[in-house]
């Protein structure tokens, strides 16, 4: 459905028609099922309310919701039944002001200002569209059928102002109108998304630019880690290094050899003296073609041994039934056999 803002004419304004226009004079049971949801993932700062609203056999959810630039949008969704939404109020529960009121068939009198036993002043409201489907039918936008949606803009400050929301809603399942009034949302905000994991260091790594038979590095560029005892003749990155593969391939750029291209292997090191060979990336036929191409094989390499790993680890908690022993009476019969 499409997105109404706040202010300005309702959708399709000239299309009214009056063939149910009486509905707001219908009787207007508010006594409905007003629990609340649970918080699912959000719009904008990832923020919402949850608002539920069930009665013979209408039932809508609203969630409130902000917007990356702040703003505050509520989006009714039809879970059973349908209805044609013509205005959306909102209030908190501290507002004790005059209350909002749209006035003649979009008002929420009677019971649209009672909720749990109490009275409501709305502190705003957004009309949708007038009573009515007019030409259009169920094809008028603000009509909702089952799992259909309907997304209002409020001038809401905040998601905090906004503690109860009202429905005033015609074409009830053929007939009916409500004036519906939810409250009591539970507020969940967005858990902080992790860390990024730290690159992975490196003690030394081995830009090999000729291998033997056995595959062993013969000729190239050594270097070590910033944390490594310094050898003679041996290349080392800076001290205020970090020892991630960037700055690995950051020397090797500035050092010029060997040339990006004439590299046939890349060996990666770990532990402490002596160091081990922990993996190595040998180059695509052609050699690498620059630095970037370099990095992303190390990323595709990292993430092959990262599901490698997962495998083996699932493969290790994975018992075979075949190897599971049988049970079986052997220890009877030894028990037996000292009686």
């Amino acid at each position: 459905m499409s997105r109404m803002g706040n202010g300005g004419p309702p959708a399709h304004a000239n299309s009214r028609h009056n063939r149910e226009e009486n509905d707001q004079n219908q009787s207007e049971d508010t006594s409905a099922d007003t629990g609340q949801d649970d918080t699912t993932e959000g719009s904008g700062s990832g923020a919402e309310r949850l608002f539920s609203y069930e009665q013979d056999g209408l039932s809508y959810t609203v969630r409130v919701f902000e917007n990356d630039d702040g703003s505050v949008s509520a989006e009714i969704t039809v879970d059973e039944g349908s209805m044609d939404v013509n205005a959306v109020y909102f209030s908190s529960e501290d507002y004790d002001g005059p209350s909002e009121n749209l006035g003649g068939p979009l008002n929420m009198n009677g019971g649209g200002s009672q909720f749990e036993g109490g009275s409501v002043s709305w502190e705003g409201a957004e009309e949708v569209s007038r009573p009515g489907l007019g030409r259009e039918g169920e094809d008028k936008p603000s009509f909702l059928s089952e799992g259909e949606s309907l997304t209002v803009d409020l001038d809401a400050a905040s998601l905090d102002e906004v503690d109860l929301i009202g429905i005033r809603a015609t074409s009830v399942n053929g007939g009916d109108s409500i004036k519906g009034v939810s409250g009591n949302p539970e507020t969940e905000e967005p858990e902080p998304e992790p860390e990024p994991e730290p690159d992975a260091t490196y003690p030394k790594v081995f830009f090999a630019s000729n291998l033997n038979d056995n595959d062993d590095p013969i000729g190239g560029l050594i270097i070590l880690g910033p944390d490594e005892e310094p050898q003679e003749n041996v290349n080392q990155l800076d001290s205020d290094a970090d020892g991630t593969f960037a700055d690995y391939v950051a020397f090797l750029e500035e050092f010029g050899f060997p040339e990006i291209d004439d590299i046939e292997s890349i060996i990666f090191y770990e532990g402490t003296e002596p160091l081990e060979e922990a993996f190595r990336i040998d180059a695509p036929e052609g050699g690498f073609e620059d630095s970037d191409a370099i990095l992303a094989a190390y990323q595709d390499a990292k993430a092959e041994i990262e599901d490698q790993s997962f495998e083996d680890l699932f493969i290790a908690m994975t018992v075979d039934e075949d190897e599971v022993p049988e049970d079986d009476d052997s220890e009877d019969e030894e028990e037996e056999a000292f009686i």
